[in-house]
């Protein structure tokens, strides 16, 4: 029997819904409805120091104003911290994790990267930090094809709990994965870069992974992607020309237009990742430069 397909999106609530992440929404709800599945809204909000209430609202109010809402209700990541805590006592048990003393200053010489277990004290302010590992992984992308990632594991133990108590987003969006039921993710081209950290904790739970696809990013003139990093600005609410444009990135041109259940209803029919097979990146058009 074939797995039900869950997909979600799953934004942090640190600024208003951007361009790019209405690409990725778009993405995520198109392929979940043309196979028929659910998709659900998950709102990132694990870092108490940059995620706000307000700010959650303002992206579901987005949202919705495009017609994408959630098939089931929101779930809050910050409402959830004991179930990360269980699952980071298990890797205690196990000692997969080690705890961490280091600051910014102290990594420098590895440019941020924490290579190996460092002699910390657990009577001290500290993080906690995956051990590394030599697994060497492979995934065939549903959109990028097949990627190889030999490196990623060996030389950077990622946090998974900070500081501050704050869990880390490693830890927290492989286990509401899991609990979610998630089958399809279809996300950034950006996250390939912690894929493989997240495969080996799906391992290590003994989990399945779901299937995988990155969309290309949407990147400004100067060579960044759009983000609230970046002081990308927000969409205005339910305009059916901001819809367009998005799908463009996908592919996905429409001519006749009505409105936008109209929009998203041809949208589903003619979406198709192969079009965005091996790509990673695509220029923003010089119309879409009031997204940024």
């Amino acid at each position: 029997m074939s797995i039900p397909y869950r997909g979600r999106f799953a934004p942090s609530p640190t600024g208003p819904l951007h361009f790019g992440s209405l690409v990725s929404a778009l993405a995520s709800y198109l392929d979940a409805r043309q196979h028929d599945g659910q998709w659900i809204i998950r709102i990132e909000d694990v870092d108490g120091t940059r995620c706000t209430p307000a700010y959650s609202q303002q992206i579901l109010t987005t949202l919705s104003s495009y017609h994408l809402e959630s098939d089931e209700a929101i779930r809050y990541q910050s409402q959830h911290s004991d179930l990360y805590e269980h699952h980071l006592e298990q890797l205690k048990q196990r000692d997969l994790v080690f705890p961490c003393n280091c600051t910014r200053k102290d990594l420098t010489e590895h440019q941020g990267l924490h290579p190996n277990i460092c002699p910390s004290k657990i009577s001290q302010a500290h993080s906690w930090r995956l051990k590394t590992s030599n697994t060497l992984y492979q995934y065939r992308d549903r959109i990028q094809g097949l990627l190889c990632f030999t490196e990623d594991l060996k030389h950077n133990c990622p946090v998974l709990k900070r500081k501050d108590d704050f869990f880390s987003y490693q830890l927290a969006v492989v286990v509401d994965d899991h609990l979610q039921g998630i089958s399809h993710l279809v996300r950034g081209a950006d996250l390939i870069e912690t894929t493989a950290q997240q495969l080996y904790l799906y391992d290590i739970f003994g989990w399945p992974t779901p299937s995988i696809g990155h969309i290309p990013l949407v990147m400004t003139p100067q060579g960044n992607k759009i983000s609230k990093q970046n002081h990308a600005k927000a969409i205005i609410d339910g305009d059916l020309k901001t819809l367009l444009r998005a799908l463009s990135y996908l592919g996905i041109q429409l001519d006749n237009a009505q409105n936008i259940k109209h929009t998203l209803s041809q949208a589903i029919s003619l979406w198709s990742p192969a079009r965005l097979s091996n790509i990673t990146q695509m220029p923003l058009a010089p119309q879409d430069q009031i997204f940024i």
